[in-house]
């Protein structure tokens, strides 16, 4: 198996730490480790490290090398410039299909927290089975411990046959992130997982889908590939890739491949977009609240400070976000934390404060 880790997104809702020139899968938020040193570490008794393939974005990719110096060089896949997960995805299958024709790759994503990384690989082993061997692609789902609303789901059908006991099913029908009535129903229902965003398929597979799926992608993949591997390579890239349609892998290609399958799963997966989301997966370390760096706190309960400069000091406060990075404070509460996102959407379109995204 190859493994392409996609690290290219910008985590705007845990601003201000996480900034679009140091987004939060270069961080450590979970533990002594940054987000994606913890990914490329969970898939290490799987894949050698030359076999790991970085797909990131220009403006942190020295950053994400300095921070896996095990990853060969020619294995960091540069976008010139955000187009979404099913170009990037695209570049990475032609990189490692120039070289492993018949590769059966997984795309993983880098800012996820796993905390029973067993059973990732597990999955992932039936994923390659089944890839390696029929013309499905597959997408891992992750059992709903409650009725989220923030992530997309999968509909399971029949289980696929030839398989023995091992418990792989066709994929219904993708659904994007449900009000919390629906998410009720879909977790009563039993045949619902949650979409982690982990795919596998053949390489040559999935440039036949894109051919079929997203053809103008394929054409321009197509007047790449003849620069791979020669001194042309990085210009052609630049000058092809910025003209890629901007598209997801999920609408792209998975929502519509004819064949895919779900390997179900009981990851522990978090895709921690939020500080509160943070909270949830942390084991609070001063009292009930999840504290990096000084805090002095005097009736303080449930709250989350990242004191990454000076001390902060609370009293008499609950259910707060507290970050100061230096040249932002944050304060909010839990509950309204997914608003941070509009707030950068806001700074972003103010020239005086464009500097602090």
């Amino acid at each position: 198996m190859h493994v392409a880790v996609l690290a290219g997104g910008s985590g705007t809702r845990l601003w201000p730490l996480s900034r679009s020139k140091r987004p939060k899968q270069l961080l450590a938020l979970v533990s002594d480790r940054s987000l994606i040193q913890e990914t490329v570490q969970r898939i290490e008794p799987l894949v050698s490290s030359d076999r790991v393939f970085i797909v990131t974005e220009r403006s942190h990719s020295d950053d994400i090398r300095a921070q896996l110096p095990g990853i060969p060089e020619r294995n960091f896949v540069i976008e010139p410039t955000r187009r979404g997960t099913a170009p990037a995805l695209a570049l990475a299958s032609l990189i490692i299909q120039h070289t492993a024709p018949d590769a059966v790759m997984a795309s993983l994503h880098s800012d996820a927290v796993i905390t029973n990384p067993e059973e990732l690989l597990r999955a992932l082993r039936v994923a390659e089975t089944v890839a390696s061997s029929s013309d499905y692609v597959l997408t891992l789902g992750v059992k709903p411990t409650n009725p989220a609303t923030t992530y997309g789901y999968i509909e399971m059908a029949g289980r696929l046959q030839g398989l023995g006991d091992v418990p792989v099913h066709v994929a219904a029908r993708f659904v994007e992130k449900p009000n919390e009535e629906k998410a009720k129903e879909f977790l009563r229902n039993g045949n619902y997982f949650w979409n982690s965003g982990i795919f596998v398929w053949r390489v040559s597979l999935i440039m036949q889908l894109f051919e079929q799926l997203m053809p103008s992608l394929y054409r321009q993949l197509m007047e790449i590939k003849p620069h791979l591997g020669t001194p042309d390579e990085a210009k052609a890239i630049a000058e092809i890739y910025p003209r890629m349609e901007k598209e997801t892998i999920d609408y792209g290609i998975m929502e519509r491949a004819p064949k895919v399958a779900v390997v179900p799963t009981e990851l522990n997966w978090y895709d921690v977009g939020s500080w509160s989301e943070l909270m949830e997966v942390s084991q609070p370390n001063q009292g009930t609240n999840l504290v990096r760096g000084t805090h002095l706190g005097l009736d303080t309960e449930n709250c989350l400070v990242f004191a990454t400069e000076k001390p902060i000091v609370t009293i008499g406060v609950e259910d707060l976000i507290i970050v100061d990075t230096g040249d932002v404070l944050l304060v909010s509460k839990r509950e309204r934390a997914k608003d941070v996102k509009t707030i950068v959407e806001q700074l972003e379109k103010d020239e005086k404060l464009r500097h602090l995204c």
